[in-house]
């Protein structure tokens, strides 16, 4: 953990999140703290009050990110595509939240979600987790494959941040946290839509983080990258591949969704004011990208 100089009363979340059982899953990283809005809060409780929205939210990863940041007091808007309506009802059912679907790639997307936030007194975070694959070599893919992944993988989250920034939906020490992947940073093989997008993702919290950096209302954003996770997605990847996605890092194990649910929450506290532009992966320490 690198502290700035004068940023030392933003360390307090960080050392909390990397001295518990939350961060199992985050190894060998660089984590930046600078200087940053310092608040107070009830550590039993520390998303207690605030209103987050997480895109995806109906399984998988999203569904754990919802899971958390409620455990943690938040009050979580749970939005995916309609049709998954069923799932997101019954997600945000458990944890007391509410539903909204919404196509996140479609031109009103940015509003419906004002529309919801304004509602609860606007958002105190958005966390950017859906996303899809669409598989296949560079030499045989069509163009709706990559234009598909990319859209819903990178430009979604460019229009809808643009939109809330531009239109005052975030609340004073908003975080937006967003998900990518080691595959943004390691590329992989097949997946050259894929990782692109999520390089991409990389990219644009740099350049907003750098915008950020000069609004006197104490926003943040980060991401966060994780490795190999146990969710639908990577159950169907051929057994063989499977297992030694699995192996390639120091814990010779994959993730759990709750192990990027627990490292989005840490970024989403109104105490994490430090973290700015960061890119943690959820990895196990994994090989690739090393």
């Amino acid at each position: 953990i690198y502290v700035n100089e004068g940023a030392e009363d933003n360390l307090d979340s960080t050392v909390r999140f990397f001295t518990s059982a939350r961060s199992a899953y985050v190894s060998g990283q660089v984590v930046r703290v600078s200087e940053g809005n310092t608040v107070d809060i009830d550590w039993t409780q520390p998303l207690g009050g605030k209103t987050m929205l997480v895109t995806g939210a109906s399984r998988g990863i999203g569904e754990a990110i919802a899971r958390v940041l409620a455990r943690e007091g938040a009050h979580v808007i749970c939005l995916d595509v309609p049709q998954q309506q069923a799932d997101l009802q019954k997600v945000a059912s458990e944890i007391s939240g509410s539903v909204l679907t919404v196509d996140i790639t479609s031109e009103d997307a940015g509003k419906e979600i004002a529309t919801a936030a304004q509602k609860r007194g606007g958002l105190d975070a958005v966390i950017h987790n859906a996303g899809v694959t669409r598989d296949k070599t560079l030499a045989k893919m069509d163009e709706q494959k990559w234009d598909m992944v990319i859209n819903i993988n990178l430009g979604s989250i460019a229009r809808i941040n643009r939109y809330l920034l531009d239109n005052e939906v975030l609340n004073e020490d908003a975080r937006i946290v967003c998900v990518s992947s080691i595959s943004g940073i390691a590329g992989n093989m097949g997946q050259t839509n894929y990782a692109t997008s999520k390089a991409g993702v990389i990219g644009l919290v740099n350049s907003t983080a750098k915008q950020l950096d000069n609004n006197d209302k104490g926003m943040t954003i980060n991401a966060v990258a994780p490795g190999f996770i146990e969710t639908q997605m990577t159950e169907a990847i051929p057994f063989a591949i499977r297992e030694a996605g699995r192996r390639m890092n120091s814990m010779s194990q994959g993730g759990l969704p709750v192990d990027v649910a627990e490292t989005i929450a840490w970024f989403a506290s109104p105490a994490s004011g430090g973290l700015n532009g960061n890119t943690v992966r959820v990895c196990g320490q994994s090989l690739l990208g090393a």
